[in-house]
C-alpha cells in the first residue's frame, strides 16, 4: 500500500515547556485542541506538507477510561523506555485497498462515526511508536513551500529495540518517513531539505533534533 506521512506526534508531560522551545526557535505555532473522550490535549505546529504535534495527558481517569484506553498514553508517559512517539499516515493512491497493517479501530469522540482511526496492533508495545492509518481521508496534495520552516522532508525515527515488530517495519515504505533501530528514543526533523545547514538538539525537553 502506498503511504505517506502525515503528521507525528510527541507525548510530553512538558507541554508549556516544550511548544515554547519550538516557538522561541521561530516555528509557527497553530490551533490548539482538546480531544473529548481521549483526555489529552495538543500543542499544533503545521508545515505545508505535514505537521509536529506535541501532546500531553490533560485528564487521566478520562484518557484511562473512554474510547482511547487502549492507546495507554498515562501508561506511556509513566513507563522508562516507553516511545512518546506517534505516526500518523495516509494514502497516497485513491484505489480501494484495506488496511496497511494489522490493527484495530479507534473510534474517537471527537469524530463523526464512521470516521475512525486504525491502529496498529504494536500498541502493545510500549517501547514501540503508535502507528495509526486515516483510512477515511483520501490522498493529499501536499507542496514544499521554499522558506524557513515551512516545510517537512523528512523524518528518521529511532527505536531502541533489537528488532521492530511487523507493523512498525511496514512504516518504512511511508514517504519522508524512515525508521531505524537506535540506542534511544529520538526523532530526527529535517525541514526545507536542510538548506541552511543547521541543527538545533532539544533534548532534554523533548526526544527531538530539527535540522532545517
Amino acid at each position: 500500500m502506498d503511504l505517506e506521512l502525515d503528521h507525528i506526534f510527541i507525548l510530553t508531560d512538558k507541554p508549556k515547556e516544550a511548544g515554547d522551545l519550538l516557538v522561541s526557535m521561530g516555528l509557527d505555532e497553530s490551533f490548539s485542541r482538546d480531544h473529548k473522550g481521549q483526555g489529552t490535549s495538543n500543542r499544533r505546529f503545521a508545515f505545508s506538507n505535514g505537521m509536529l504535534e506535541i501532546l500531553y495527558v490533560r485528564d487521566s481517569e478520562e484518557s484511562n477510561n473512554g474510547p482511547a484506553k487502549n492507546l495507554r498514553f498515562p501508561q506511556r508517559i509513566q513507563t522508562e523506555n516507553a516511545s512518546p512517539f506517534g505516526i500518523v499516515l495516509t494514502r497516497t493512491n485513491d484505489a480501494k485497498m484495506g488496511m496497511p497493517f494489522n490493527g484495530w479501530t479507534y473510534q474517537p469522540d471527537y469524530f463523526e462515526p464512521p470516521n475512525a482511526f486504525h491502529v496498529g496492533d504494536n500498541s502493545e508495545i510500549l517501547e514501540e511508536p503508535l502507528c495509526i492509518y486515516v483510512p477515511f481521508v483520501g490522498p493529499v496534495s501536499r507542496t514544499e513551500e521554499i522558506g524557513t520552516f515551512k516545510s517537512i522532508s523528512n523524518v528518521q525515527v529511532s527505536v531502541p529495540l533489537g528488532k521492530m515488530s511487523d507493523t512498525l517495519f511496514t512504516l518504512q515504505t511511508a514517504d519522508r518517513l524512515d525508521i531505524k533501530l537506535g540506542n534511544e528514543h529520538m526523532v530526527m526533523l529535517t525541514l526545507d531539505n536542510g538548506r541552511s545547514g543547521l541543527s538545533k538538539d532539544l533534548r532534554p525537553v523533548l526526544p527531538l533534533v530539527i535540522n532545517w
